[in-house]
């Protein structure tokens, strides 16, 4: 079972979250009904496909199994299963919030983990 996945989203999104206690999603979360994520394999292309040429980002690293069953595997892009939330996060969730960084031509990702 994979215990970590990851959410890149604006640091002022996170900052929200943090006041709130809750992450209910970004814009394109709400509008597809489910908070997006990617694992570890994914999560780069991620950035690159939706957050290429932004700055201001954060990566968020979240434990599953602070995830209740509303965490769902679904097919996406080729058909790999990726992990959609069908609820709000709770921030308590969240092992680590880290900048991604722009440098011009792609993100720079910390070292991530399983």
């Amino acid at each position: 079972m994979i215990e970590t996945i990851y959410k890149i989203l604006p640091a002022e999104m996170w900052e929200q979250a943090c006041r709130e206690g809750l992450f209910r999603g970004a814009p394109v979360d709400i509008a597809d009904g489910f908070i997006h994520f990617s694992t570890a394999e994914q999560v780069a292309e991620t950035a690159a496909r939706h957050f290429a040429g932004q700055a201001d980002l954060i990566l968020l690293a979240v434990d599953t199994t602070a995830l209740d069953a509303a965490l769902k595997w679904e097919p996406s892009r080729g058909g790999a299963l990726f992990p959609h939330l069908y609820n709000d996060m709770d921030v308590s969730a969240v092992r680590w919030a880290k900048p991604l960084p722009w440098n011009g031509t792609h993100h720079v990702f910390p070292e991530l983990g399983q």
